[in-house]
């Protein structure tokens, strides 16, 4: 053989060996063929493993294939005659590293006894027995509910439902560590009582777990399914590991329950995946684990976390009625088929992490039930996940479900609100001194290790810190939130923030930046109460001295009663849908108080001294009563002569006359009324004519408002505004 020659064969061994799973990395040693002699000899010759006698049969080449019956059938025999023999310590069985050539059924090598009874075997110990006891009751309630599908009440009460079940208990621990399982796998209706290490096995043929229970823990590692694997109605009591392992073909998990701990990080599901009805009482980790097929969580149970961390869904998955008692996890997860949460119930607490979630939106879909599912998305920061969000807000807008897309992009902007306020008042580490470092928490080194960095260089974002040698993760998320990295802003750079800040916020708590119409709605009717009882009280409330001009009694209850009603409708509905009551409440009032506040002191200390004191300041136009839409309406009267003589004064003394100042309020704000109501021209204070004038400039601010958010939330007229 040639150098050339040799050094080819070397290379491709290499790569063979590479080629090679972790779990199969290990050179696989000489297997010794199993006879009848053999297996006696190791029958009799208990192996002690971690204090358990243990059945050693590793490393063997076991055939049970139908051409070798004699030898199968002995094989079953003795090994079953000795696993179920009687005594305090039960028998393990390891078939690590071993090929097994035909079908293995192992469910005929344990003990056959009633599952569900009065009377349980006393193989069972106390907490098995529970055990026992939790699965008859889910048992049985499953049957109900199977048979209230069907509306037969009347079998509820059937003797057959609780009957008694034989299984088989397999007493001792099973060992099948990189075991290659060439024929067909049955462990069917098994319950095993010590752990099941099946870490690197392969199975070659189909894997039946099905309604098997495992009282303690149980590991597929990095195993092979090549065909298809069954754990369909099955029961982890412990901890379920499948990290790593392959399923080449169909995977069914269906009506499981998983106790504790269900680890499937890095594994991948070539075919269909059946996860339906499922219940996860413990955290349930899937991540990095590649679907290539259909995955179905349908009707499944999440009662702690739900982890898909950075998992590939290559085609459909469906959550179909899903319930999610905690948060779900979708950082960094791959979605390239349609995503269906249809009809999924959420806990109060429960949301979707969707930070650094990638989907293509013209070819993916993420399905929800409107207004519901836009509302538990969530991003921590609005760094790294823009494209996310505009991407989702994309897909609900092709899908006419605008709800969910204005709550993605309420999110997205409660988000930058955050980050500008974090630029205002936060302190930027590249001009702050060592001293002040050092008070915002950083230790001394680490305030020194800052300075030293940026003497070379400006810190560019602040995952920069975590490069630095000194600084830890701990300290790093306690003052994150406080620091910020980039160029000092100039004052005028800094008041243009300050002025984006202010507006973004109004328009965040005033109406959740135009995805609620009912907070917007709310918002006017109280601003519109407001200024109507203020131009009464400036018409009608005058002088005491030296004559009085004063509102009737009657006249107040009624606008008094009236305002209370029309503001205590509009702040419970405020208290009723905005996230921030009072900060919303707070909002409006810093715009519609101080002015109006400071004109109406200002009127009445000054007093009023003037001619037709006692002739309304508002007049109307009495040539028809209509309802009006009076956006080019000025709150003052022209000077024109023939005006003057089609608008009149309001008649004081008439009952309703009250009714005329909530009118011209509603003329001011939203532009619209039953009669065309303004200011007079003539003896008018300026302090009066200034209010008038400062509710309509606020009134043409809110019908852009309140047009803006119709036209967000209106799905016809969201289309013609913001689909390409």
């Amino acid at each position: 053989m040639t150098h050339r020659g040799s050094k080819l064969i070397i290379l491709c061994t290499l790569l063979l060996l590479l080629a090679q799973p972790v779990w199969a990395a290990t050179a696989q040693p000489e297997r010794t063929v199993l006879t009848l002699e053999l297996l006696q000899e190791r029958l009799q010759l208990p192996t002690n493993r971690d204090g358990i006698p243990t059945l050693d049969l590793r490393q063997m080449a076991i055939d049970l294939r139908p051409e070798n019956a004699e030898f199968r059938d002995s094989f079953y025999q003795l090994l079953r005659t000795q696993l179920q023999r009687a005594g305090s310590n039960p028998l393990g069985l390891d078939l690590s590293f071993s090929l097994i050539r035909g079908d293995f059924v192992g469910s005929e090598l344990g003990l056959r006894t009633p599952l569900y009874g009065q009377s349980l075997a006393p193989i069972f110990t106390p907490t098995q027995q529970e055990q026992i006891q939790r699965d008859y009751a889910r048992q049985t309630l499953r049957q109900r509910r199977s048979l209230a599908q069907f509306k037969e009440p009347h079998s509820f009460l059937s003797p057959t439902l609780a009957a008694p079940s034989q299984i088989t208990v397999f007493r001792g621990p099973l060992k099948l560590e990189q075991t290659h399982f060439m024929g067909s796998v049955n462990f069917a209706n098994t319950f095993f009582l010590q752990p099941v290490a099946a870490q690197g096995t392969i199975f070659n043929q189909e894997a039946d777990w099905t309604e098997t229970r495992f009282s303690s823990g149980a590991s597929w590692a990095g195993a092979t399914f090549r065909r298809a694997a069954s754990f369909r109605g099955s029961i982890f009591f412990a901890k379920a590991e499948f990290n790593q392992a392959q399923f080449q073909d169909g995977a069914i998990f269906s009506d499981s329950t998983f106790g504790d701990i269900a680890n499937f990080v890095q594994a991948s599901f070539k075919q269909v995946a059946n996860f339906s009805r499922v219940q996860w009482l413990g955290n349930a980790d899937f991540s990095q684990v590649r679907y290539s097929s259909q995955v179905l969580f349908a009707k499944d149970r999440f009662n702690q976390t739900f982890s898909l961390t950075e998992a590939t869904f290559e085609q459909a998955v469906a959550f179909r009625e899903a319930q999610f008692n905690q948060s779900v996890n979708l950082l960094g997860t791959s979605i390239q088929g349609i995503a269906d949460f249809s009809d999924v119930e959420f806990a109060k607490d429960a949301v979707l992490n969707v930070a650094g979630l990638t989907f293509d939106s013209d070819k993916t879909k993420i399905l929800g039930n409107p207004g519901q599912i836009g509302r538990v998305m969530r991003v921590p920061t609005l760094q790294g996940n823009e494209n996310v969000l505009r991407n989702l807000v994309q897909n609900f807008r092709a899908l006419q479900q605008i709800a969910d897309a204005n709550q993605l992009e309420y999110v997205t902007q409660r988000l930058r609100r955050s980050e500008l306020q974090r630029h205002l008042l936060g302190i930027n580490i590249n001009t702050a001194s060592p001293k002040l470092l050092v008070q915002l928490g950083f230790s001394a080194t680490q305030a020194a290790a800052i300075a030293e960095y940026r003497n070379q260089q400006s810190f560019r974002n602040l995952t920069e810190l975590m490069t630095l040698e000194d600084i830890d993760l701990e300290t790093y998320l306690q003052i994150s939130d406080r620091i910020v990295a980039g160029e000092a802003l100039s004052v005028p750079e800094w008041l243009l923030e300050g002025l984006h800040w202010l507006g973004l916020s109004l328009l965040l708590l005033l109406s959740q930046y135009g995805t609620s119409f009912w907070l917007v709605f709310a918002v006017g009717m109280v601003t519109f109460a407001y200024f109507g009882v203020l131009f009464w009280l400036v018409d009608r409330w005058r002088r005491v001295l030296p004559q009085r001009i004063v509102p009737t009694l009657q006249e107040t209850i009624w606008v008094l009663s009236s305002f209370g009603c029309l503001s205590l409708f509009g702040l419970v509905t405020i208290f009723r849908i905005a996230e921030q009551p009072w900060l919303t409440i707070g909002s409006l009032a810093t715009v519609v108080l101080p002015i109006p506040v400071f004109l109406l002191l200002r009127l009445y200390q000054k007093g009023r001294y003037h001619d037709l004191m006692d002739i309304s300041y508002l007049v109307e136009d009495g040539s028809m009563r209509q309802l009006r839409l009076l956006i080019g309406r000025l709150p003052v009267m022209p000077r024109f002569q023939l005006f003057r003589e089609r608008y009149m004064p309001l008649l004081w003394h008439r009952k309703w006359n009250w009714l005329n100042y909530f009118d011209f309020s509603l003329n001011n704000l939203l532009k619209l009324g039953f009669n065309d109501i303004r200011l007079r021209d003539e003896h008018l204070p300026g302090t009066i004519s200034s209010l008038a004038w400062y509710q309509w400039s606020l009134g043409l601010l809110y019908i852009t408002l309140l047009l803006w958010t119709l036209s967000r939330t209106i799905p016809g007229l969201n289309l013609l505004f913001y689909l390409k």
